[in-house]
């Protein structure tokens, strides 16, 4: 599909984040889709993600006052319109030729923060140059350690705000159906910040993490916690905030879904720093299923992608607007006009 054909897309078609799945099916090739759409494994724990949040039922309170319903959040020195963050995903030229400079104006468009892949298709600084709302890179820590340092720096001469380092990472999951493809990156997609898949470091440790933070000049996020041991060590450390993800199921199968890790996390963390949660949010009433069992945030992968194909930075645009529409009227049909009000009483018990 060439560029004028993909222009043609009206998002309007996209009613809600189930439906951008299906039409981007159509706009994308084999490879690129079973790159996104794909867990590891048997991909047990890529459909318990969505089933967890599915099996929680929402407590619904009657006769409030929700006439103002306020998404605002505070994270990490930002205030943000709404706890909806775009996560880390690679590769973003294998689904629109824009690539990451299309997901960067998808984002500004919807008000919404940009955690940029190491493995981006674009260089970190023409990312920078198009994006109105804030950035945060994601760090994969190789073995060249200081390379892993000169990409720190670089983020950080970019405007970055934030590192999210992934930490889940050792050694990649086994992902079958992106073997039956034979993924690759096609002809002229480059990946400008990180050499190959393969040069990720398998010895990285808390001692790393303390190396990190000995000169890194913005705020540390470790991404892939969930162990409650592992989130009290991270504290202890110093980190900044935590994610709990087990990398959208694409990793260790059969580990549980991240809505059902949550709050064993952030019982042990108790408010010490914020809390991030992804994995299988497709709906307003995720994020607040999220939120009241204990996150700040949540960060929304697929999903992006799949608008990214669609449509270009207006098909990220809106998904991030249905996701954010939907929290709103989540949150005034359970009687929460603002995020504070939303906490453990909100699930059905």
């Amino acid at each position: 599909m060439n560029v004028a054909e993909r222009d043609l897309f009206d998002v309007n078609n996209i009613i809600n984040l189930f439906d951008v799945e299906k039409l981007a099916t159509e706009r994308m090739t084999p490879m690129a889709y079973e790159y996104v759409a794909s867990g590891a494994a048997d991909e047990f724990t890529l459909r318990w993600n969505r089933q967890a949040l599915d099996t929680l039922r929402l407590n619904t309170r009657v006769l409030v006052d929700v006439s103002q319903i306020d998404t605002r959040v505070s994270l990490l020195g930002l205030d943000l319109a709404y706890p909806i963050l775009i996560a880390p995903t690679a590769y973003h030229k294998t689904m629109h030729p824009e690539g990451e400079l299309a997901t960067a104006r998808g984002a500004g468009a919807a008000e919404a923060l940009y955690v940029v892949s190491s493995f981006t298709n674009t260089p970190l600084r023409d990312i920078a140059s198009v994006a109105t709302q804030p950035l945060w890179f994601q760090l994969y820590v190789s073995d060249d350690r200081e390379r892993t340092k000169a990409l720190v720096q670089e983020a950080e001469a970019q405007g970055c705000r934030a590192l999210c380092v992934t930490v889940d990472t050792p050694v990649a999951g086994v992902r079958n159906r992106q073997q039956r493809v034979n993924f690759a990156m096609p002809e002229g997609i480059t990946t400008p910040h990180m050499a190959d898949a393969f040069a990720l470091t398998k010895s990285l440790t808390w001692t790393d993490v303390d190396w990190l933070q000995s000169f890194a000049k913005i705020p540390v996020l470790l991404k892939g916690i969930l162990n409650p041991d592992d989130a009290e060590i991270a504290v202890k450390a110093g980190v900044c905030g935590i994610v709990v993800s087990n990398h959208g199921g694409r990793n260790l199968d059969t580990v549980p879904a991240t809505i059902e890790a949550l709050p064993r996390i952030a019982e042990r963390v108790n408010k010490r720093v914020p809390i991030l949660m992804d994995g299988g949010i497709r709906r307003g009433t995720d994020v607040v299923k999220a939120i009241a069992l204990g996150a700040n945030a949540v960060l929304v992968g697929k999903p992006i992608c799949f608008g990214l194909a669609c449509g270009g930075a207006d098909g990220v645009a809106k998904v991030l607007t249905i996701l954010r529409t939907e929290l709103e009227l989540a949150m005034a049909l359970t009687g929460k006009a603002t995020l504070a009000d939303i906490d453990e009483s909100v699930i059905w018990r």
